[in-house]
């Protein structure tokens, strides 16, 4: 299965955070994808950018913090995590890039 431009397009960037090391242990990958991304979409798109078999997605909404910005009350926007079980003996090097 080859790689579609939307593929990219659904996932943005790897998250590397300790919480995101820690679960790379145990076979996951986490990746921030976008907002409207459904599991059966992201599946699709590791499997075929990363060439790899995926078991499970588990996703996350990451609600934005309220935050000041040179003073002024704004808000960070929400973020979708997620959470791509591999199948046994798979895996993806995040620290390469694509």
């Amino acid at each position: 299965m080859s790689a579609k431009p939307e593929h990219y397009d659904l996932i943005k960037k790897p998250i590397i955070t300790e919480k995101a090391t820690m679960v790379s242990e145990g076979g996951a990958v986490v990746f921030q994808v976008a907002m409207d991304a459904t599991k059966p979409q992201i599946k699709e798109a590791v499997e075929s950018v990363f060439g790899v078999k995926v078991k499970a997605v588990n996703t996350t909404i990451t609600k934005g913090k309220a935050k000041k910005f040179r003073g002024r009350a704004g808000e960070r926007s929400d973020k979708k995590k997620a959470y791509v079980m591999l199948e046994a003996g798979q895996s993806i090097d995040v620290s390469t890039g694509l």
